[in-house]
């Protein structure tokens, strides 16, 4: 998932698209006003879907599969094909219809490790956890040489590192503080902080900035995106290594865990730095850039930390680094994964309610948090549908992911293909154009679920106040379960905001945190281990009694109105 993430600088701004505002009102036209009565289904089947989730649940066999047989799903890689394969085909075995991988694209080269090893040799043996950085180039052979920090600060502090860099190891990470975790790495939502989640966002003071503090942000801008990997690209340095960053308030990112996500290209530096745009850095993934990725792994803060301390005593380490990857340029294409319990009114059967996660994740371990849980989880509640007899007005579409690691990319490109998109604005600033596709209307809501293992406690509804009745009369009968709130706070960094920035009713759970944001989100701990069964099991009942009542309302769920 993409909250609380940086993708490295080529994504930092890959989410501010063009976008219209919308009303916090429901629709107008085609879309329907709230209902005089809000739809609930009889307490009987909520009981049996709550039954069948809470004690016949098949999600972590779904999640373990995932994670422990076709493990990382790194978008367009041949684990993510496979992952592609076997959901579809899973769903189709249990009774679901339409199932199929569509296409969307094209992406650009896929990517998988093939061996790896990283170790000080001087002076003494010291073997190092790391792992190479996602569309890293191979090194040739094994690699031994020094380690030399590279830190300077200002173009005028590169000529002291000239002609001292070819073939050598280059650290570019600072020092970093390791802190004891007194108070653990992972938490559970308290009622406090729930309660703090309703009110409503207190709007950001932002320090006001002269010509001259613009100036020097964008010349540091350049200096650390453009000039230093140059240098580094002329110079002939073998390998980049940097240190496992940590996470929210200096948590995490430690004790063995290593955030990890993917290369850079050396990119030319652009002629406006004032109207740069970060999509615009030379793609890893695109073929004609490998000649500009020096190979790059990232390593244990604590490992990096020892060698840095013995520079710093004056010490020249020795280090011998072999990465070995491989490019898969057979298909550029990305696949989402799609499958149908078909509706049964004839009045409603073609209308649409979907629910999904990203499939694809990082390399350096299983995706299990980020996000085979969610992808579980939506599987899951369409199989309780399934086993419980039910049979839904509209049709329940369940929509896997690949490329959201890389800027929400299939999620994007389906909703552009089957509802609509945006166009970007002829003058800055002003609202984009929206261009609605021919299933603009046909789409009731989106469910996404990807914040990691944490169960749900109640939904981010985008501004649209509108569905508060209904969400509030659907959580009701999971209080028992922890999910109470409801919050008019809009949530980012994952797929429902692929359906919210066209006016589509896409919506976000709450989930507790856990120990997303330090454990396990792009990091190498990221695996099945990590997973809540309990919470798996609930947050599949409630996304499943959540579609089936959207399915069997008479009228659609309410949508914001443009402005």
């Amino acid at each position: 998932m993409l909250r609380r993430k940086i993708l490295g600088a080529s994504l930092i701004y890959a989410f501010l698209l063009p976008s219209v505002a919308f009303a916090q009102t429901a629709n107008v036209g085609t879309a329907s006003a709230p209902a005089a009565k809000v739809y609930s289904a009889p307490k009987e089947v909520i009981d049996k879907i709550r039954d069948e989730g809470m004690n016949r649940s098949q999600v972590m066999q779904t999640l373990s599969y995932l994670t422990d047989v076709i493990g990382g799903r790194l978008t367009n890689s041949p684990n993510m094909k496979a992952a592609n394969i076997w959901t579809r085909d899973t769903m189709a075995k249990w009774g679901m219809q339409n199932a199929k991988l569509e296409a969307w694209g094209p992406f650009g080269r896929g990517w998988s490790l093939k061996s790896f090893s990283a170790q000080v040799v001087e002076p003494q043996t010291i073997p190092v956890i790391g792992y190479p950085k996602a569309w890293s180039t191979s090194t040739r052979g094994p690699v031994t040489s020094e380690v030399v920090l590279f830190n300077p600060k200002d173009a005028t502090e590169l000529d002291k590192f000239r002609g001292k860099l070819k073939n050598k190891i280059i650290f570019v990470s600072n020092l970093r503080e390791v802190k004891a975790e007194f108070g653990g790495l992972a938490t559970r939502t308290t009622d406090e902080e729930l309660a703090k989640i309703v009110e409503p966002e207190t709007p950001r003071d932002r320090p006001q900035q002269t010509e001259e503090d613009r100036k020097k942000q964008r010349d540091a801008m350049a200096f650390n995106l453009f000039v230093r990997p140059n240098f580094l690209l002329s110079e002939g340095a073998a390998v980049i290594v940097d240190s496992s960053r940590s996470g929210p308030d200096e948590q995490g990112g430690n004790g063995g865990t290593i955030f990890v996500q993917q290369a850079s290209a050396v990119s030319e530096m652009p002629k406006d730095m004032e109207n740069f745009s970060f999509r615009s850095l030379a793609p890893v993934y695109d073929k004609r850039n490998e000649s500009r990725i020096i190979p790059q792994i990232t390593i244990a803060t604590e490992d990096y930390n020892r060698i840095l301390r013995m520079i710093n005593l004056g010490v020249t380490p020795k280090m011998t680094i072999d990465i070995q990857t491989q490019y898969h340029d057979e298909d550029l294409m990305g696949y989402n994964t799609v499958a149908e319990i078909p509706g049964t009114d004839p009045l409603l059967k073609d209308e649409v309610v979907m629910l999904g996660g990203h499939m694809d994740s990082w390399h350096s371990s299983t995706g299990a948090t980020d996000n085979a849980a969610g992808t579980s989880v939506a599987m899951e509640a369409a199989r309780i549908l399934i086993a419980s007899g039910l049979k839904p007005r509209r049709t329940i579409r369940v929509a896997l992911w690949s490329g959201e690691e890389q800027g929400l990319n299939g999620s994007r490109e389906y909703v552009k293909q089957q509802f609509g998109e945006m166009k970007p604005a002829a003058t800055p600033g002003q609202p984009g154009q929206l261009i609605k596709g021919a299933n603009y209307d046909k789409l009731s809501a989106y469910y996404n679920l990807d914040n990691g293992t944490g169960k749900i406690r109640g939904v981010y509804m985008q501004g649209n106040s509108a569905v508060r009745p209904y969400f509030e009369a659907w959580l009701a009968p999971f209080g028992d379960l922890g999910a109470k709130t409801l919050t008019m706070r809009n949530t980012g960094g994952t797929d429902h905001l692929s359906f919210d920035r066209i006016g589509l009713p896409g919506f976000q759970f709450i989930q507790d945190e856990i120990e997303y944001s330090t454990r396990t989100h792009h990091t190498n701990q990221d695996n099945y281990d990590r997973i809540q069964a309990e919470d798996m099991k609930q947050a599949s009942t409630i996304m499943a009694a959540f579609v089936y009542q959207t399915a069997m309302m008479d009228e659609k769920m309410p949508r914001k109105t443009a402005r």
